[in-house]
């Protein structure tokens, strides 16, 4: 049996789900929480899954994370809008020889991290998953659940598979989470833009779920074009994504049961959208080896001004008292 110990950090939906079932498999997993914390540190977390409903009464429960346990691995799963803080969480959260495993979406959040803990202590995983917060404490998994775990190394460099990586993936298997390995976590990354980028931001543009974009003809050619792009932006970092990986994901949504995406979620609920770390950092990476993204900098130039507007609205609300 493991002995290793984690930190959630960011017990949402994401984070939320893969905690309570890592817990659930026996292992110790301590959750930082903000504005969940009274509910989930009295009634615990409630998870609702097609592969079975469970419930976690009790759960260790922090507002603070110096007051945590240091942890061998501390699983962040927070928005990267909210990477800001974690110069004050991590350090204190991580033994001498522990691991932050990043679950966020985008390009670049490892080397962000990289800089506050070390490149050596950095793993970056790419979740494939399905799921919502139906209120405090009480996520909804719909769908799916994969995690892609692959080392982190300066500049992305690609060193393989370690033994390090094996241990996580045998406790995350343990909590039967499907998991696979990537020798290369830069190329991994690309893969995952590939169904980030057109889903995430169409949803938002255009106020459409999944499957209402694969539905209508005109959207679905959208999606292939931008895909597309994602591709000659993996390329221009030296990363080859094949023309049959489209399909593949295509397909994969096609069978997706009808899904609001995680930044359509985030704007309807007002909460600010990860537009730099899903659009900007691909652009701007492919801009630097002379490639330009012409439709994904459309997509990222209509969400930050989308964004900015509802934040405007948003902050207006609060000072007039109206949420």
């Amino acid at each position: 049996m493991s002995n290793r110990n984690y930190a959630i950090v960011g017990t949402g939906a994401l984070g939320g789900f893969y905690g309570a079932r890592l817990q659930q498999a026996g292992l110790e997993v301590n959750f930082l929480l903000r504005s969940d914390y009274d509910r989930v540190k009295k009634h615990g977390l409630i998870v609702e899954s097609p592969e079975g409903d469970f419930t976690l009464p009790h759960v260790r429960a922090y507002h603070d994370a110096h007051k945590m346990p240091q942890c061998d691995v501390v699983i962040l799963a927070l928005k990267t809008t909210q990477n800001h803080l974690l110069p004050k969480i991590l350090p204190p959260l991580l033994k001498d020889n522990g691991a932050v495993l990043v679950l966020q979406n985008g390009l670049n959040t490892e080397p962000e991290v990289a800089k506050i803990v070390g490149a050596e202590r950095v793993v970056g995983g790419l979740c494939f998953l399905c799921s919502y917060k139906v209120g405090p404490g009480h996520i909804c998994h719909l769908d799916y659940g994969t995690i892609t775990l692959g080392e982190y190394a300066q500049d992305y460099k690609a060193i393989g598979i370690t033994d390090r990586l094996h241990k996580i993936a045998a406790d995350f298997k343990r909590a039967h989470i499907p998991i696979k390995m990537s020798e290369d976590l830069l190329l991994s990354r690309w893969k995952k833009l590939i169904w980030n980028i057109p889903y995430n931001g169409l949803s938002v543009v255009l106020d459409a779920r999944t499957d209402e974009l694969m539905a209508n003809p005109d959207t679905l050619i959208l999606v292939k074009e931008i895909m597309g792009e994602v591709i000659a932006g993996a390329k221009s970092c030296d990363r080859i994504i094949p023309d049959d990986f489209i399909p593949q994901m295509l397909e994969y949504t096609q069978k997706m049961k009808p899904y609001r995406t995680s930044m359509k979620i985030d704007y309807d609920e007002s909460r600010p959208l990860e537009v730099e770390a899903i659009f900007g950092n691909p652009i701007r990476v492919a801009q630097q080896a002379g490639i330009k993204l012409p439709q994904i900098e459309v997509l990222y130039r209509m969400l930050k001004f989308m964004d900015v507007q509802r934040q405007e609205a948003e902050r207006t609300r609060r000072l007039l008292g109206l949420s």
